[in-house]
């Protein structure tokens, strides 16, 4: 069976992510965090992308982009993986030993109300709830470490909306168990996220309709979303 294309309308934000291969530890020193930095400024400069939210962790990273234009996404990140890949592997002298990453990178579109605010918590507070920081912004390796000082880095874009008031607080809360299971199903089939409506009417009009059907046998063992 063909694998299905890749929608990127220009018309949502999108939570993107992925992981190293066989879960493999790329981000092991500052000197890689500091430059995959370098590469997601460099992919914004040559293709401007609204980028929300990030958090890089030792084996996957997460973002939150709101593309311009139709096919931006795709072309956004291509780049960045490709770019980051080669250069890796160029600073490791492993060129030739296999991929960098699983496969290409998941994303879902986010329905633009608390759905937004929902996804931007679960990226910044990601580091926290794998109990690697007792305080969010102490990981400094995403957005709200640049957040909490007042810093964009050059490449933090405002959002559709603006956040709620004391959003540190909102992101030191753990969320809900039915917040984090709607996330990991959008994670694992790439599914629209928000009310379920608005789900069925982007799905139609994204070609994701697959992605809201009822599965066949669970899986033996549960997903593991990242």
């Amino acid at each position: 069976m063909p694998r299905r294309l890749r929608v990127a309308s220009g018309r949502y934000a999108y939570h993107v992510l992925n992981r190293a291969a066989g879960r493999m530890r790329i981000f092991g020193k500052q000197r890689d965090f500091e430059a995959f930095e370098e590469v997601i400024g460099q992919a914004k400069a040559r293709l401007p992308m609204r980028v929300l939210a990030w958090c890089v962790m030792p084996n996957h990273w997460h973002f939150v982009l709101w593309p311009r234009g139709d096919g931006d996404l795709s072309e956004f990140m291509r780049w960045l993986t490709v770019t980051h890949t080669q250069r890796w592997h160029a600073a490791h002298r492993t060129a030739g030993t296999g991929p960098l990453y699983q496969g290409r990178f998941k994303s879902f579109p986010i329905q633009e109300d608390d759905h937004l605010w929902t996804v931007l918590r679960y990226v910044e507070r990601n580091p926290l709830r794998a109990k690697m920081v007792e305080e969010a912004d102490a990981w400094r390796w995403s957005s709200f470490w640049h957040r909490a000082r007042g810093d964009k880095a050059g490449f933090l874009d405002d959002g559709p909306l603006a956040l709620p008031r004391r959003w540190r607080q909102h992101v030191q809360s753990p969320q809900t168990e039915a917040e984090l299971e709607a996330l990991r199903r959008s994670v694992v089939r790439g599914a629209p996220f928000g009310e379920a409506s608005w789900r069925q009417r982007t799905a139609k009009r994204l070609g994701l309709q697959s992605t809201l059907r009822p599965r066949g046998r669970p899986c033996k063992s549960p997903p593991d979303p990242i």
